[in-house]
C-alpha cells in the first residue's frame, strides 16, 4: 500500500505570492504552509481563485513566489525539472507527433537506449489502455484519450513527484470517472507522489489520503482532512457512508469559503 513512508517529499514554507494587475497588486497566497509525505496523494481543493494553480506552477518551477520557499527532496525549487512531472486540464500534446511518439518525447530528452525508451513506453501504453491508438495522431482521440496519453507520458519520464492541476476538468462524468478509476490503479501500481487540483470534491475525496481545503483569496490552508475510507476505492467507493460524510464536510467548508470570497 503506498503513503506509508514516512520520508518528507515536498516542503511549502511562508509562501506568498502577489501579482501586479490593472488594478494594483493582488495576494494570490499569503502564508501557505504545509507538507507532503513521499508516495501519498494529496488534493487542493477551495473556491475558484483561491490560488490552487499558482501553488502548483510554483511546485513545478513555471513560477517564482514572492516570499518564502518549496522545496522538493529538501532542495529548492529553482524552475522545472525531470524530477516533477505535470499533467495540466490542456492535454499539451504534440499534435504532428502520434500517441507513442508524444510518449517517447521525454524519454528522448533523458537519453535512454532505444529499446529501454521502447519498453517504457509499451508499458504505459497498456497500462493506460492506449495500445491500439499507439499509431494514432491528437487530432484522431476524444478528450479522454488525449488526457490518458499526458498521463501516460508523465508517468514515463518516472518523475519523484507528479503534480496535476484540473487533469479531468474538461471531461464528460462517464469518460472522468473512468479516469479516475486508472488513475487510482495506476497510482496504487506506480506509489508516485501526487499533488492534485480539482474544483471536484467528490473526485478529491475518491483519489486522495488528505484534502487540503484553502480558504478565499488570499489562499491560506485552512485545514488539511484524512481521508479514512480503505484502499483499493472504486466507483462504488461513492455510496459508503463514511465516504459520503467525508464529501459533505469538505464541502460544507468549501462552500463557506465561497460565500466569504463573495462578501
Amino acid at each position: 500500500m503506498a503513503g506509508n513512508n514516512s520520508s518528507i517529499k515536498v516542503a511549502v514554507k511562508n509562501l506568498l505570492k502577489i501579482y501586479d494587475s490593472q488594478r494594483g497588486k493582488v495576494t494570490a497566497l499569503n502564508g501557505v504552509n504545509f507538507e507532503m509525505e513521499e508516495n501519498t496523494f494529496i488534493s487542493i481543493v477551495g473556491p475558484s481563485g483561491c490560488g490552487k494553480s499558482t501553488l502548483l506552477n510554483i511546485l513545478a518551477g513555471l513560477d517564482t513566489p514572492t516570499g518564502g520557499e518549496v522545496l522538493v527532496d529538501n532542495k529548492p525549487v529553482c524552475g522545472p525539472g525531470p524530477d516533477r512531472g505535470v499533467v495540466f486540464q490542456q492535454y499539451a500534446l504534440f499534435p504532428w507527433l502520434t500517441v507513442e511518439k508524444n510518449i517517447q518525447m521525454g524519454l528522448h530528452c533523458r537519453h535512454l537506449p532505444p529499446k529501454e525508451a521502447a519498453e517504457i513506453t509499451s508499458h504505459y501504453l497498456n497500462m493506460m489502455g492506449l495500445t491500439d491508438f499507439r499509431s494514432s495522431y491528437p487530432k484522431e482521440l476524444s478528450g479522454g484519450m488525449k488526457q490518458r496519453v499526458a498521463v501516460a507520458r508523465a508517468y514515463a519520464m518516472n518523475p519523484s513527484l507528479l503534480l496535476m492541476d484540473e487533469p479531468f476538468g474538461a471531461l464528460d462524468a462517464q469518460t472522468r470517472a473512468q479516469l479516475q478509476s486508472e488513475l487510482l490503479d495506476i497510482w496504487e501500481k506506480e506509489q508516485k507522489t501526487c499533488l492534485f487540483i480539482t474544483h471536484d470534491v467528490e473526485e478529491a475525496v475518491l483519489l486522495s489520503q488528505k484534502v487540503v481545503i484553502m480558504s478565499a483569496r488570499p489562499g491560506r490552508i485552512k485545514r488539511i482532512v484524512d481521508i479514512d475510507v480503505p484502499y483499493p476505492r472504486t466507483q462504488k467507493t461513492k455510496v459508503d457512508s463514511r465516504f459520503t460524510d467525508l464529501k459533505n464536510e469538505i464541502w460544507e467548508e468549501v462552500y463557506m469559503e465561497y460565500l466569504e470570497q463573495r462578501k
